[in-house]
Protein backbone atom coordinates (compact mmCIF):
# COMPACT_ATOMS: atom_id res chain seq x y z
CA UNK A 1 0.00 0.00 0.00
CA UNK A 2 1.68 3.22 -1.31
CA UNK A 3 2.16 6.52 1.22
CA UNK A 4 -1.00 8.56 -0.18
CA UNK A 5 -3.41 5.59 0.31
CA UNK A 6 -1.94 5.20 3.97
CA UNK A 7 -2.37 8.65 5.05
CA UNK A 8 -5.96 10.15 3.70
CA UNK A 9 -4.43 13.79 4.66
CA UNK A 10 -1.29 13.54 2.25
CA UNK A 11 -2.53 14.81 -1.09
CA UNK A 12 -5.85 15.77 0.21
CA UNK A 13 -7.67 19.28 0.79
CA UNK A 14 -6.73 21.99 3.73
CA UNK A 15 -9.08 24.32 3.89
CA UNK A 16 -8.83 27.58 6.86
CA UNK A 17 -12.38 28.53 8.31
CA UNK A 18 -12.24 31.55 10.10
CA UNK A 19 -15.51 32.09 12.22
CA UNK A 20 -17.08 34.87 13.57
CA UNK A 21 -15.10 38.16 14.33
CA UNK A 22 -11.49 37.99 15.80
CA UNK A 23 -11.13 34.21 17.15
CA UNK A 24 -12.99 31.31 15.52
CA UNK A 25 -13.17 27.71 14.46
CA UNK A 26 -9.85 26.58 12.47
CA UNK A 27 -10.20 23.70 10.46
CA UNK A 28 -8.16 21.22 8.73
CA UNK A 29 -10.44 19.13 6.09
CA UNK A 30 -8.93 16.19 3.81
CA UNK A 31 -10.60 13.75 1.39
CA UNK A 32 -9.08 9.94 1.03
CA UNK A 33 -9.56 10.09 -3.17
CA UNK A 34 -5.84 12.61 -2.55
CA UNK A 35 -7.54 14.80 -5.54
CA UNK A 36 -9.60 17.79 -6.67
CA UNK A 37 -10.64 20.93 -4.21
CA UNK A 38 -9.77 24.22 -3.25
CA UNK A 39 -7.10 25.66 -0.99
CA UNK A 40 -7.74 28.43 1.04
CA UNK A 41 -4.04 29.49 2.22
CA UNK A 42 -3.25 31.36 5.76
CA UNK A 43 -1.63 33.24 3.86
CA UNK A 44 -4.48 35.15 2.31
CA UNK A 45 -5.58 36.84 5.88
CA UNK A 46 -2.46 38.75 5.14
CA UNK A 47 -1.33 39.12 8.63
CA UNK A 48 2.20 40.21 8.65
CA UNK A 49 3.33 41.35 12.67
CA UNK A 50 5.01 44.50 13.04
CA UNK A 51 8.00 45.62 14.79
CA UNK A 52 7.68 46.39 18.28
CA UNK A 53 9.18 46.90 21.84
CA UNK A 54 8.95 45.54 25.17
CA UNK A 55 6.39 43.17 26.06
CA UNK A 56 3.69 41.77 23.40
CA UNK A 57 0.52 43.48 24.20
CA UNK A 58 -2.61 41.31 24.57
CA UNK A 59 -4.24 42.00 21.08
CA UNK A 60 -0.68 40.85 19.49
CA UNK A 61 -0.45 38.14 20.97
CA UNK A 62 -4.52 37.34 19.73
CA UNK A 63 -3.55 38.41 16.08
CA UNK A 64 -0.30 36.08 16.19
CA UNK A 65 -2.01 33.05 17.83
CA UNK A 66 -5.16 33.58 15.30
CA UNK A 67 -2.76 33.68 12.09
CA UNK A 68 -0.53 31.20 13.38
CA UNK A 69 -3.11 28.62 14.28
CA UNK A 70 -5.23 29.72 10.76
CA UNK A 71 -1.63 28.61 9.05
CA UNK A 72 -1.55 25.71 10.87
CA UNK A 73 -4.82 24.49 10.17
CA UNK A 74 -4.31 25.34 6.39
CA UNK A 75 -1.10 22.95 6.33
CA UNK A 76 1.02 25.94 5.46
CA UNK A 77 4.16 24.97 7.85
CA UNK A 78 5.95 27.59 5.55
CA UNK A 79 4.10 30.53 6.78
CA UNK A 80 3.31 28.71 10.49
CA UNK A 81 6.80 28.54 11.07
CA UNK A 82 7.78 32.27 10.30
CA UNK A 83 5.07 33.28 12.91
CA UNK A 84 7.51 31.00 15.41
CA UNK A 85 10.78 31.69 16.96
CA UNK A 86 12.18 28.63 15.82
CA UNK A 87 10.82 28.51 12.04
CA UNK A 88 13.17 25.43 11.48
CA UNK A 89 11.55 23.45 14.26
CA UNK A 90 8.07 24.50 13.47
CA UNK A 91 8.33 24.06 10.01
CA UNK A 92 8.80 20.61 10.53
CA UNK A 93 6.54 19.92 13.41
CA UNK A 94 3.70 21.61 11.21
CA UNK A 95 4.29 19.11 8.30
CA UNK A 96 4.74 16.12 10.17
CA UNK A 97 1.11 16.37 11.85
CA UNK A 98 -0.16 15.82 8.59
CA UNK A 99 2.27 13.46 6.43
CA UNK A 100 3.50 11.31 9.48
CA UNK A 101 0.97 11.94 12.30
CA UNK A 102 -1.70 11.35 9.76
CA UNK A 103 -4.10 13.79 10.37
CA UNK A 104 -6.93 13.83 8.37
CA UNK A 105 -9.14 16.21 9.96
CA UNK A 106 -8.84 19.03 12.86
CA UNK A 107 -11.28 21.60 14.31
CA UNK A 108 -8.75 24.17 16.50
CA UNK A 109 -10.50 25.95 18.38
CA UNK A 110 -8.96 28.84 20.54
CA UNK A 111 -9.94 30.27 23.63
CA UNK A 112 -9.44 34.18 24.47
CA UNK A 113 -6.02 35.54 24.68
CA UNK A 114 -4.85 36.34 28.43
CA UNK A 115 -1.59 38.48 28.54
CA UNK A 116 0.62 36.46 26.30
CA UNK A 117 -1.00 33.57 26.57
CA UNK A 118 -3.58 31.94 23.88
CA UNK A 119 -5.56 28.10 25.46
CA UNK A 120 -6.88 26.03 22.61
CA UNK A 121 -8.57 23.15 21.82
CA UNK A 122 -8.13 20.53 19.07
CA UNK A 123 -10.68 17.92 17.74
CA UNK A 124 -8.60 15.93 15.20
CA UNK A 125 -9.94 12.94 13.26
CA UNK A 126 -6.46 10.26 12.77
CA UNK A 127 -6.66 8.08 9.21
CA UNK A 128 -4.00 5.39 8.62
CA UNK A 129 -4.73 2.49 6.10
CA UNK A 130 -8.43 3.02 6.33
CA UNK A 131 -9.31 3.23 10.31
CA UNK A 132 -10.17 6.82 11.22
CA UNK A 133 -10.30 7.22 15.27
CA UNK A 134 -10.70 10.93 16.86
CA UNK A 135 -7.99 12.30 18.25
CA UNK A 136 -9.08 15.37 21.26
CA UNK A 137 -6.61 17.45 23.17
CA UNK A 138 -5.91 20.72 25.13
CA UNK A 139 -2.84 23.10 24.52
CA UNK A 140 -1.70 26.68 24.54
CA UNK A 141 0.97 28.89 22.86
CA UNK A 142 2.33 32.04 24.35
CA UNK A 143 3.70 34.69 21.92
CA UNK A 144 6.47 36.95 22.74
CA UNK A 145 8.69 39.57 21.63
CA UNK A 146 11.57 38.12 18.69
CA UNK A 147 15.13 38.75 20.13
CA UNK A 148 16.23 40.21 16.70
CA UNK A 149 13.29 40.96 14.33
CA UNK A 150 10.76 42.60 17.54
CA UNK A 151 7.78 41.22 16.09
CA UNK A 152 5.19 39.24 17.99
CA UNK A 153 5.84 35.46 17.46
CA UNK A 154 4.89 32.42 18.86
CA UNK A 155 7.45 31.13 21.18
CA UNK A 156 7.97 27.35 19.88
CA UNK A 157 7.48 24.48 21.87
CA UNK A 158 6.72 20.89 20.97
CA UNK A 159 3.72 21.45 23.41
CA UNK A 160 2.22 23.42 20.99
CA UNK A 161 1.16 20.43 18.82
CA UNK A 162 0.44 18.31 21.39
CA UNK A 163 1.06 19.10 25.52
CA UNK A 164 2.03 15.50 26.06
CA UNK A 165 5.67 16.63 23.52
CA UNK A 166 8.63 17.39 25.51
CA UNK A 167 11.75 19.01 23.93
CA UNK A 168 12.43 17.13 20.23
CA UNK A 169 10.00 14.66 20.71
CA UNK A 170 7.91 13.71 17.90
CA UNK A 171 3.90 12.89 17.28
CA UNK A 172 3.68 9.83 14.69
CA UNK A 173 1.32 7.26 13.19
CA UNK A 174 1.59 4.10 12.04
CA UNK A 175 2.48 0.35 13.17
CA UNK A 176 5.04 0.35 15.50
CA UNK A 177 7.91 -1.68 15.80
CA UNK A 178 7.41 -3.85 19.22
CA UNK A 179 3.94 -6.02 19.27
CA UNK A 180 1.72 -4.80 22.23
CA UNK A 181 2.26 -7.10 24.75
CA UNK A 182 0.22 -7.93 27.77
CA UNK A 183 1.81 -7.52 31.01
CA UNK A 184 1.01 -9.57 34.31
CA UNK A 185 2.21 -9.76 37.77
CA UNK A 186 3.55 -13.53 39.46
CA UNK A 187 -0.11 -14.67 40.04
CA UNK A 188 -1.64 -13.67 36.24
CA UNK A 189 -2.85 -10.46 37.30
CA UNK A 190 -2.63 -7.94 34.19
CA UNK A 191 -0.79 -4.78 35.28
CA UNK A 192 -1.77 -1.54 33.02
CA UNK A 193 -0.74 1.61 33.11
CA UNK A 194 -4.14 3.28 34.13
CA UNK A 195 -4.28 0.78 36.88
CA UNK A 196 -0.39 1.35 38.20
CA UNK A 197 0.74 4.83 36.65
CA UNK A 198 4.03 4.39 38.30
CA UNK A 199 4.57 1.37 35.87
CA UNK A 200 4.13 3.41 32.62
CA UNK A 201 7.32 3.70 31.83
CA UNK A 202 8.61 0.47 32.95
CA UNK A 203 5.65 -1.31 30.88
CA UNK A 204 7.11 0.67 28.10
CA UNK A 205 10.00 -0.37 28.12
CA UNK A 206 9.00 -3.98 28.65
CA UNK A 207 7.57 -3.58 25.72
CA UNK A 208 9.85 -2.13 23.92
CA UNK A 209 12.52 -5.00 24.59
CA UNK A 210 10.62 -8.38 25.27
CA UNK A 211 7.37 -7.73 22.31
CA UNK A 212 9.29 -9.10 19.39
CA UNK A 213 10.44 -12.12 21.59
CA UNK A 214 7.36 -12.73 23.46
CA UNK A 215 5.10 -13.09 20.05
CA UNK A 216 2.09 -11.14 19.16
CA UNK A 217 1.22 -9.12 16.27
CA UNK A 218 1.68 -5.24 15.92
CA UNK A 219 -1.34 -3.28 15.20
CA UNK A 220 -1.39 0.57 14.78
CA UNK A 221 -1.16 3.25 16.95
CA UNK A 222 -0.12 6.69 17.56
CA UNK A 223 2.67 7.40 19.53
CA UNK A 224 5.61 9.96 21.12
CA UNK A 225 8.59 9.68 19.53
CA UNK A 226 10.81 10.32 22.31
CA UNK A 227 14.29 12.71 21.79
CA UNK A 228 16.39 9.99 23.24
CA UNK A 229 17.55 6.48 21.35
CA UNK A 230 16.74 3.42 23.02
CA UNK A 231 14.04 5.14 25.10
CA UNK A 232 10.63 3.79 24.61
CA UNK A 233 7.59 5.41 22.79
CA UNK A 234 4.40 6.57 24.69
CA UNK A 235 1.62 5.50 23.16
CA UNK A 236 -1.08 7.88 22.81
CA UNK A 237 -4.09 5.93 20.94
CA UNK A 238 -4.60 2.78 19.21
CA UNK A 239 -5.90 2.94 16.17
CA UNK A 240 -5.54 -0.60 14.79
CA UNK A 241 -5.73 -3.56 17.89
CA UNK A 242 -2.52 -5.78 17.56
CA UNK A 243 -2.80 -9.18 18.66
CA UNK A 244 -0.72 -9.06 22.11
CA UNK A 245 1.60 -11.42 23.65
CA UNK A 246 1.39 -12.69 27.62
CA UNK A 247 4.73 -11.27 29.19
CA UNK A 248 5.22 -12.22 33.46
CA UNK A 249 7.19 -10.51 35.42
CA UNK A 250 7.55 -10.73 39.13
CA UNK A 251 5.60 -8.14 39.81
CA UNK A 252 3.63 -8.50 42.91
CA UNK A 253 -0.11 -6.61 41.95
CA UNK A 254 -1.19 -6.10 45.68
CA UNK A 255 2.34 -4.76 46.92
CA UNK A 256 2.47 -2.87 43.75
CA UNK A 257 -1.29 -1.29 44.46
CA UNK A 258 -0.03 -0.56 48.19
CA UNK A 259 3.30 0.90 46.70
CA UNK A 260 1.46 3.10 44.71
CA UNK A 261 -0.55 4.44 47.11
CA UNK A 262 2.33 5.28 49.30
CA UNK A 263 4.30 6.99 47.74
CA UNK A 264 1.30 9.61 46.64
CA UNK A 265 1.57 10.76 50.19
CA UNK A 266 4.76 12.61 48.94
CA UNK A 267 5.96 14.64 46.27
CA UNK A 268 9.02 13.37 44.58
CA UNK A 269 8.89 9.93 46.56
CA UNK A 270 10.32 6.71 44.93
CA UNK A 271 9.80 2.89 46.73
CA UNK A 272 11.01 -0.38 45.73
CA UNK A 273 10.43 -3.91 47.24
CA UNK A 274 12.25 -6.90 46.38
CA UNK A 275 12.06 -10.52 47.76
CA UNK A 276 15.04 -11.67 49.35
CA UNK A 277 14.93 -15.56 48.84
CA UNK A 278 14.97 -15.15 44.94
CA UNK A 279 15.75 -11.68 44.32
CA UNK A 280 12.42 -10.77 42.78
CA UNK A 281 11.30 -7.34 42.43
CA UNK A 282 7.85 -6.86 43.87
CA UNK A 283 7.11 -3.82 43.39
CA UNK A 284 8.44 -0.13 42.02
CA UNK A 285 6.92 2.83 42.42
CA UNK A 286 7.89 6.82 41.97
CA UNK A 287 5.45 9.87 42.67
CA UNK A 288 7.60 12.91 40.60
CA UNK A 289 6.83 15.41 38.58
CA UNK A 290 9.33 14.79 35.65
CA UNK A 291 8.15 11.07 35.31
CA UNK A 292 11.94 10.23 36.29
CA UNK A 293 12.23 6.20 37.21
CA UNK A 294 14.18 7.39 40.34
CA UNK A 295 13.69 4.02 42.41
CA UNK A 296 15.36 2.11 39.83
CA UNK A 297 17.40 5.06 38.20
CA UNK A 298 18.06 7.39 40.75
CA UNK A 299 21.96 8.41 41.89
CA UNK A 300 21.56 10.00 45.34
CA UNK A 301 23.73 10.02 48.56
CA UNK A 302 22.15 7.26 50.49
CA UNK A 303 22.77 8.35 53.90
CA UNK A 304 22.58 6.39 57.01
CA UNK A 305 21.28 2.95 55.16
CA UNK A 306 24.46 2.47 54.06
CA UNK A 307 25.61 2.06 57.39
CA UNK A 308 24.08 -1.54 56.59
CA UNK A 309 27.05 -2.00 54.46
CA UNK A 310 29.80 -0.22 56.47
CA UNK A 311 28.38 -2.37 59.61
CA UNK A 312 28.89 -5.50 57.96
CA UNK A 313 32.52 -4.46 56.60
CA UNK A 314 33.46 -3.97 60.18
CA UNK A 315 31.78 -7.00 61.49
CA UNK A 316 33.45 -9.01 58.94
CA UNK A 317 36.98 -7.78 59.88
CA UNK A 318 36.37 -7.75 63.83
CA UNK A 319 36.92 -4.46 64.49
CA UNK A 320 33.20 -4.29 66.30
CA UNK A 321 30.84 -6.87 67.93
CA UNK A 322 27.38 -5.83 68.26
CA UNK A 323 27.44 -6.94 71.88
CA UNK A 324 30.81 -4.64 72.54
CA UNK A 325 31.07 -1.77 73.27
CA UNK A 326 31.27 1.08 70.53
CA UNK A 327 31.92 5.01 71.59
CA UNK A 328 29.57 7.75 70.13
CA UNK A 329 30.63 11.19 70.98
CA UNK A 330 28.81 14.18 69.87
CA UNK A 331 31.71 14.86 66.73
CA UNK A 332 34.57 13.51 65.66
CA UNK A 333 37.03 14.71 63.13
CA UNK A 334 38.89 12.86 60.02
CA UNK A 335 40.64 14.31 56.97
CA UNK A 336 40.67 17.80 58.55
CA UNK A 337 36.61 17.82 58.40
CA UNK A 338 34.30 17.67 61.47
CA UNK A 339 31.67 15.15 61.57
CA UNK A 340 28.52 15.48 64.33
CA UNK A 341 25.33 13.43 64.84
CA UNK A 342 21.96 14.50 64.10
CA UNK A 343 21.18 17.30 66.63
CA UNK A 344 24.92 16.81 68.43
CA UNK A 345 23.53 14.19 70.17
CA UNK A 346 25.86 11.70 71.88
CA UNK A 347 25.65 8.28 73.91
CA UNK A 348 26.86 7.43 77.33
CA UNK A 349 30.55 5.54 77.69
CA UNK A 350 29.92 1.69 77.28
CA UNK A 351 26.96 1.91 74.50
CA UNK A 352 27.19 -1.09 72.59
CA UNK A 353 27.88 -1.29 68.93
CA UNK A 354 24.35 -2.48 67.66
CA UNK A 355 22.94 0.50 69.98
CA UNK A 356 24.97 2.89 68.38
CA UNK A 357 23.34 1.55 64.82
CA UNK A 358 20.02 1.39 66.65
CA UNK A 359 20.34 5.33 67.17
CA UNK A 360 22.21 5.91 63.85
CA UNK A 361 25.18 7.09 65.33
CA UNK A 362 27.58 8.75 62.73
CA UNK A 363 30.90 9.11 65.14
CA UNK A 364 30.77 5.46 66.13
CA UNK A 365 31.47 4.70 62.48
CA UNK A 366 33.51 7.28 61.55
CA UNK A 367 35.88 6.70 64.47
CA UNK A 368 36.82 2.87 62.90
CA UNK A 369 38.41 4.46 59.74
CA UNK A 370 41.94 4.51 61.52
CA UNK A 371 42.04 0.77 63.22
CA UNK A 372 40.29 -0.55 59.73
CA UNK A 373 43.22 0.93 57.85
CA UNK A 374 41.42 0.56 54.15
CA UNK A 375 40.77 3.02 51.83
CA UNK A 376 38.83 0.57 49.41
CA UNK A 377 37.65 -1.43 52.52
CA UNK A 378 33.94 -0.18 52.04
CA UNK A 379 34.27 -0.41 48.22
CA UNK A 380 35.07 -3.89 48.22
CA UNK A 381 32.62 -5.30 50.77
CA UNK A 382 30.07 -3.54 48.54
CA UNK A 383 31.26 -5.23 45.69
CA UNK A 384 31.82 -8.76 46.76
CA UNK A 385 29.20 -9.55 49.24
CA UNK A 386 26.65 -6.90 48.58
CA UNK A 387 27.08 -7.02 44.68
CA UNK A 388 27.22 -3.17 44.44
CA UNK A 389 28.32 -2.27 40.71
CA UNK A 390 28.11 -5.36 39.34
CA UNK A 391 26.32 -4.40 36.51
CA UNK A 392 22.97 -6.12 37.11
CA UNK A 393 20.80 -6.39 34.22
CA UNK A 394 16.92 -6.18 35.97
CA UNK A 395 14.97 -6.68 32.90
CA UNK A 396 14.72 -2.83 32.22
CA UNK A 397 17.15 0.50 32.54
CA UNK A 398 18.63 1.13 35.86
CA UNK A 399 21.91 2.07 37.74
CA UNK A 400 23.89 0.51 39.91
CA UNK A 401 25.04 1.85 42.97
CA UNK A 402 28.39 3.57 43.31
CA UNK A 403 31.08 2.79 46.17
CA UNK A 404 34.40 4.25 45.42
CA UNK A 405 37.29 4.02 47.12
CA UNK A 406 37.53 6.88 49.17
CA UNK A 407 40.43 8.73 51.18
CA UNK A 408 40.45 11.31 54.06
CA UNK A 409 37.66 13.47 54.78
CA UNK A 410 35.76 11.66 51.92
CA UNK A 411 36.20 8.33 53.12
CA UNK A 412 34.84 9.48 56.73
CA UNK A 413 31.73 10.77 54.70
CA UNK A 414 31.20 7.09 52.76
CA UNK A 415 31.19 5.53 55.68
CA UNK A 416 28.11 7.19 56.58
CA UNK A 417 26.59 7.11 53.08
CA UNK A 418 27.71 10.50 51.71
CA UNK A 419 30.61 12.10 49.95
CA UNK A 420 31.01 10.08 47.08
CA UNK A 421 28.51 7.13 47.48
CA UNK A 422 25.18 6.63 45.33
CA UNK A 423 22.48 4.72 45.28
CA UNK A 424 18.57 4.53 44.42
CA UNK A 425 15.61 2.53 46.49
CA UNK A 426 16.28 -0.09 44.65
CA UNK A 427 19.77 -0.75 45.56
CA UNK A 428 19.33 -0.13 48.96
CA UNK A 429 16.64 -3.12 49.18
CA UNK A 430 18.92 -5.22 47.18
CA UNK A 431 21.11 -4.67 50.67
CA UNK A 432 18.67 -5.13 52.93
CA UNK A 433 17.81 -8.20 51.31
CA UNK A 434 21.25 -9.41 51.32
CA UNK A 435 21.81 -8.71 55.04
CA UNK A 436 18.43 -10.27 55.55
CA UNK A 437 19.41 -13.66 53.73
CA UNK A 438 23.45 -13.23 53.86
CA UNK A 439 23.43 -13.76 49.90
CA UNK A 440 23.12 -11.45 47.08
CA UNK A 441 20.44 -12.40 44.43
CA UNK A 442 20.31 -10.13 41.61
CA UNK A 443 17.54 -8.06 41.64
CA UNK A 444 15.11 -9.40 38.57
CA UNK A 445 11.73 -7.62 37.27
CA UNK A 446 11.72 -10.60 34.52
CA UNK A 447 12.73 -13.86 33.90
CA UNK A 448 16.47 -13.84 32.33
CA UNK A 449 15.00 -16.78 30.13
CA UNK A 450 13.70 -14.64 28.31
CA UNK A 451 16.45 -13.05 26.32
CA UNK A 452 19.70 -15.06 27.73
CA UNK A 453 20.96 -12.01 29.46
CA UNK A 454 23.27 -12.88 32.17
CA UNK A 455 23.15 -12.17 35.83
CA UNK A 456 25.30 -10.81 38.33
CA UNK A 457 26.86 -12.58 41.37
CA UNK A 458 29.27 -11.87 44.21
CA UNK A 459 32.13 -12.99 44.98
CA UNK A 460 30.98 -14.42 48.21
CA UNK A 461 28.56 -15.12 50.99
CA UNK A 462 28.06 -12.89 53.50
CA UNK A 463 30.02 -14.82 57.27
CA UNK A 464 27.10 -16.07 59.18
CA UNK A 465 28.27 -14.27 61.95
CA UNK A 466 28.33 -11.12 60.19
CA UNK A 467 24.80 -12.08 59.08
CA UNK A 468 23.15 -12.75 62.39
CA UNK A 469 24.70 -9.61 64.03
CA UNK A 470 23.57 -7.41 61.29
CA UNK A 471 19.91 -8.73 61.12
CA UNK A 472 19.51 -8.41 65.11
CA UNK A 473 21.11 -4.83 64.73
CA UNK A 474 18.13 -4.12 62.04
CA UNK A 475 15.62 -5.69 64.58
CA UNK A 476 16.81 -3.56 67.37
CA UNK A 477 16.79 -0.23 64.74
CA UNK A 478 13.07 -1.41 64.35
CA UNK A 479 12.08 -1.93 67.83
CA UNK A 480 13.98 0.46 69.58
CA UNK A 481 15.55 2.59 67.80
CA UNK A 482 15.60 5.56 64.86
CA UNK A 483 12.70 3.17 63.00
CA UNK A 484 10.50 2.00 65.64
CA UNK A 485 8.08 4.79 64.74
CA UNK A 486 7.59 3.92 61.46
CA UNK A 487 8.05 0.34 61.72
CA UNK A 488 5.55 0.43 64.77
CA UNK A 489 2.92 -1.11 62.34
CA UNK A 490 4.48 -3.14 60.50
CA UNK A 491 4.09 -7.19 62.09
CA UNK A 492 6.51 -10.40 62.39
CA UNK A 493 10.24 -10.55 62.49
CA UNK A 494 11.29 -7.07 61.25
CA UNK A 495 14.26 -4.63 60.69
CA UNK A 496 15.16 -1.20 59.65
CA UNK A 497 17.67 1.44 59.19
CA UNK A 498 16.45 5.31 58.44
CA UNK A 499 18.62 7.97 56.97
CA UNK A 500 18.98 11.35 55.96
CA UNK A 501 21.55 12.34 52.98
CA UNK A 502 22.69 15.74 53.18
CA UNK A 503 22.41 17.29 49.10
CA UNK A 504 23.70 20.30 47.45
CA UNK A 505 24.52 21.90 51.27
CA UNK A 506 21.12 23.39 51.32
CA UNK A 507 17.23 22.78 51.77
CA UNK A 508 16.01 20.30 53.74
CA UNK A 509 17.59 16.26 53.59
CA UNK A 510 16.73 13.96 51.56
CA UNK A 511 14.72 10.62 53.41
CA UNK A 512 15.85 7.24 53.13
CA UNK A 513 14.60 4.34 54.76
CA UNK A 514 14.63 0.39 54.61
CA UNK A 515 13.91 -2.76 56.43
CA UNK A 516 12.36 -6.07 56.34
CA UNK A 517 9.30 -7.92 57.37
CA UNK A 518 9.20 -11.68 56.57
CA UNK A 519 10.52 -12.52 52.85
CA UNK A 520 10.08 -9.14 51.71
CA UNK A 521 12.53 -6.34 51.58
CA UNK A 522 11.69 -2.66 50.74
CA UNK A 523 13.95 1.07 50.55
CA UNK A 524 12.24 4.81 49.98
CA UNK A 525 13.63 7.70 49.39
CA UNK A 526 11.76 10.76 49.60
CA UNK A 527 13.91 13.74 47.98
CA UNK A 528 13.93 16.71 50.06
CA UNK A 529 11.54 14.85 53.07
CA UNK A 530 13.81 15.05 55.77
CA UNK A 531 14.40 12.67 58.42
CA UNK A 532 13.84 9.16 57.22
CA UNK A 533 11.53 8.00 59.52
CA UNK A 534 9.50 11.41 58.89
CA UNK A 535 8.71 10.74 55.15
CA UNK A 536 10.45 7.59 53.70
CA UNK A 537 9.78 5.36 56.63
CA UNK A 538 5.92 4.96 56.29
CA UNK A 539 6.27 4.48 52.79
CA UNK A 540 8.66 1.71 53.62
CA UNK A 541 6.17 1.02 56.43
CA UNK A 542 2.48 0.13 54.37
CA UNK A 543 4.81 -1.80 51.61
CA UNK A 544 6.29 -3.90 53.96
CA UNK A 545 2.37 -4.35 55.89
CA UNK A 546 0.93 -5.48 52.06
CA UNK A 547 1.61 -8.55 51.80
Amino acid sequence: MNGAAKGAVIGGVFLAMLGGAGYGVYALVGDAGGEGGTSTKAGDAAYRPEKGSGPVTEKETAETAKAFLAAWAAGDDRTAADLTNNATAAQTAVADYKAKAYISKAVITPGAAKGDTVPFTVAAEITYEGTTKPLAYESRLTVVRGVTSGKPLVDWQPSVIHPELQKDEKLRAGAPASPPVKLVDRNDEELTAEKYPSLRPLLDQLRETYGSKAGGKTGAEVWIEPAVANTPKRTLLTLVEGEPSVLKTYLDAKVQAAAEKAVARFPEASVVAVKPSTGHILAVANHRQDGYNAAMAGTRAPGSTMKIVTAAMLLDRGMVAADKPADCPKTVSWGGRPFHNLKNFDLPAGTTFATSFAKSCNTAFIKQIKPVDDDSALSKEAKEVFGIGLDWKTGVKSTDGKVPAATGAEAAAAYIGQGQITMNPLNVASITATARTGVFRQPLLVSPELDGRTIATAQRRMKPAVQQQLVSMMRLTATEGTGQKAMASVGGDKGAKTGSAEVGGGGSPDSWFTGFSGDMAAAAMVEGGGHGGDAAGPIVASVLSSS
